[in-house]
């Protein structure tokens, strides 16, 4: 992964450094944080229904990587719930024409569900 700085108009970039970094939407993930009272109810392959506040309908992807170890919530999630609490990460990935809807850094609901 690049680490791409913020360039400004006029600013020299040295030679083969990243000016712009583009993720195709085959490449969208969203990730959620839950506690461990309910990380072993969700398995790899189960369905998630990941909701945004603008859009009607929900997209629906499906499990493809859950954390092995706990962490603490980062800051920036949107939590109701305490954020000194132990959580595991989970991700989800979509069809490129559902991800494509999706935007990075977007706030989601997430609900998972078994196949």
């Amino acid at each position: 992964m690049y680490d791409v700085p913020s360039i400004r108009h006029g600013k020299r970039i040295a030679a083969k450094k990243p000016v712009v970094l583009v993720l195709p939407p085959q490449n969208y993930k969203v990730r959620a944080f839950v506690p461990e009272t309910q990380v072993c109810s969700i398995h790899y392959g189960y369905t998630t229904r990941v909701t945004v506040d603008v859009m009607p309908d929900p997209f629906i992807g499906k499990v493809s990587y859950i954390s092995s170890h706990a962490e603490y919530t980062p800051p920036v999630i949107y939590s109701r719930e305490s954020r000194a609490k132990l959580v595991f990460m989970i991700e989800s990935v979509f069809d490129p024409q559902i991800s494509a809807n999706l935007h990075p850094g977007q706030p989601v609901d997430v609900e998972f569900r078994s196949k």
